[in-house]
């Protein structure tokens, strides 16, 4: 009866988000105001601690908050200055394969972008792109989509991983562990995990566009391209894993599609492993009515910036990621001492230190921001606007992150009761692990699923569900790291059929309505590569092995 109570806030969340269709500013206060009524009523904990836990984790949101900020502040800026634009026209010349056309933007260039932006901002951008170039609406808005998944644990420099362990090192301290350890291993294994299944992701889009939009609709059209889709899953998922091992969360995303797409786009303009014929779309007079766009998209403004200078500000990016994430080169300690602190919020006992310097939000993203305004010679009107847009854009953020880790914080500390009960969390994983039990490891990717579905993020994904699995690992004898780690990877996989990410690149396209067919298509991916991390998992736990024995 606990449990099923301790349930109630994230079933509020699933109806009023899948269900009634409600974004995630809404939805998350309501969810938040049932976690603090049970934990007045069923928990029986004090006013004044509801508050207080609630309060902490609005303070806990601000890390995240920072990041996004930074995050959406670089693409406007440069979507001002007109580097963007400038960015998307240089893929036009490489091949007139429609295959390797979507392998470079949709699979690499959107990689990158995750990597240094994140938060539904790759697949709103591919998905145009791909529509200019000369793809069905509907299916530019698909293969974006299904490709913006691997990368996505590692998208914003790592705030998936950042979102995971701010509900993680409760649990952790808890038992005495150390979370710079756990981080580093929860990277690890989520980015081996992404590498297994994501190398072969690329192959599987190429297989269901040419599937629903070839004049065939033959799955074999696009797996003639196999050795090309292979090469191209490699040359993202082999460094992004090396980076993942020994750099940690932040950098994976963006230094695997860095040398993806420095060995992809002159490997495509050589011909190497391209198919000897030239595959394309049907002629647009003979598209099915739903491939259309039902709105005016415009064109991409057109700029005479050079590539090299419209790519800078993301080189800049890169460059200080990694000069100050060394430990070694001294930057990171003194960057990361630098805290705003708040000790014994409202008398839980819980401190919160805001590390602003060491925020990628902070250094590099506003950072460069800045210098971009200088660098590409941007007029004050520019400036100001993409600033103002970005305070626009993080509205909805800031309200669904402030009441989503609130609650989180809430129901992960409601211990602290005149019940006698443990908390919200632990009473759910305590009734997960009698009802799933040792087939657990086939349904934890799928937690990571739902929570991306009907959130839209990764971060939010992991910010509600990295605690829930936890415990649940713990309570079946099964290692915590595994099964975090393939919390942080369903999230990642959600991206293809959640509900704001569908309906932002819908619009973004112009196949306004098409919401319901595209999430019914992506759901074939999303299981498969679901499947394919929870067997590969499975081996692991089932043979007795532990990465990291807490």
């Amino acid at each position: 009866m606990y449990a099923l109570l301790a349930f109630t806030p994230i079933l509020v969340t699933i109806i009023l988000m899948t269900v009634l269709n409600w974004g995630a500013k809404k939805a998350l206060p309501v969810s938040w105001a049932t976690a603090a009524v049970i934990a007045l009523t069923g928990w029986k904990m004090e006013f004044g601690s509801v508050i207080g836990f609630s309060v902490y984790g609005v303070l806990k949101s601000f890390d995240v908050l920072v990041i996004i900020f930074g995050a959406i502040l670089i693409l406007n800026t440069l979507k001002q200055s007109g580097a963007m634009s400038t960015i998307n026209n240089g893929f036009s010349g490489i091949t007139k394969d429609r295959r390797i056309q979507v392998l470079i933007i949709a699979w690499m260039f959107e990689a990158f972008i995750e990597g240094a932006a994140g938060f539904g901002t790759p697949a709103a951008l591919a998905g145009p792109l791909l529509v200019g170039l000369g793809f069905p609406p509907l299916a530019a808005a698909m293969v974006a989509l299904i490709m913006n998944s691997t990368p996505v644990a590692f998208g914003a420099v790592g705030t998936p991983v950042f979102g995971a362990m701010s509900t993680l090192s409760y649990n952790l301290t808890a038992i005495g562990a150390d979370t710079a350890t756990y981080q580093m291993a929860i990277t690890k294994w989520s980015a081996l995990g992404h590498s297994v299944a994501g190398t072969f992701l690329p192959l599987l889009a190429l297989g269901l566009m040419t599937k629903f939009f070839g004049e065939n609709r033959s799955f074999k059209d696009g797996l003639k391209a196999a050795p090309f889709a292979i090469f191209a899953g490699l040359a993202f998922t082999v460094p992004y894993f090396l980076t993942a091992t020994f750099f940690g969360p932040e950098l994976p995303s963006l230094v695997g599609a860095f040398v993806g797409l420095a060995l992809v786009i002159p490997a495509a303009q050589k011909g190497f492993l391209i198919p000897k014929e030239t595959w394309t779309f049907p002629s647009e007079e003979n598209w099915d009515e739903d491939w259309k766009s039902m709105a005016d998209l415009g064109k991409t403004t057109e700029s005479n910036m050079s590539l090299m200078k419209a790519w800078t500000p993301y080189m800049l990016i890169a460059v200080i990621l990694v000069v100050t994430r060394i430990p070694s080169l001294g930057l990171k300690a003194f960057l990361s001492s630098q805290t705003i602190t708040i000790s014994n919020v409202m008398g839980t006992g819980l401190d919160y230190s805001l590390k602003w310097a060491y925020l990628p939000g902070t250094i590099p993203f506003m950072l460069v921001a800045v210098l971009t305004h200088f660098i590409h010679g941007m007029k004050a009107e520019e400036i100001k606007f993409a600033w103002k847009n970005t305070f626009k854009q993080i509205t909805s953020a800031a309200i669904a992150l402030f009441a989503g880790i609130a609650m989180v914080q809430l129901m992960l500390n409601s211990g602290v009761n005149g019940a006698g009960l443990e908390s919200m969390l632990t009473e759910m994983a305590e009734a997960l692990a009698g009802l799933a039990g040792s087939a657990f490891v086939f349904v934890s990717p799928f937690i990571g699923v739902l929570g991306a579905f009907m959130s839209g993020s990764n971060t939010v994904s992991n910010i509600l569900f990295s605690s829930l699995q936890f415990e649940t690992a713990t309570i079946l004898e099964m290692p915590p790291v595994l099964i975090t780690a393939m919390q942080v990877i369903g999230g990642g996989i959600g991206n293809m059929v959640c509900v704001n990410n569908v309906v932002a690149v819908c619009a973004t396209v112009g196949v306004i309505g098409m919401e319901g067919k595209l999430i019914k298509r992506n759901a074939i991916p999303m299981f498969i590569y679901s499947i394919v991390i929870a067997v590969f998992f499975a081996i692991l736990i089932y043979s007795g092995f532990d990465p990291l024995p807490l």
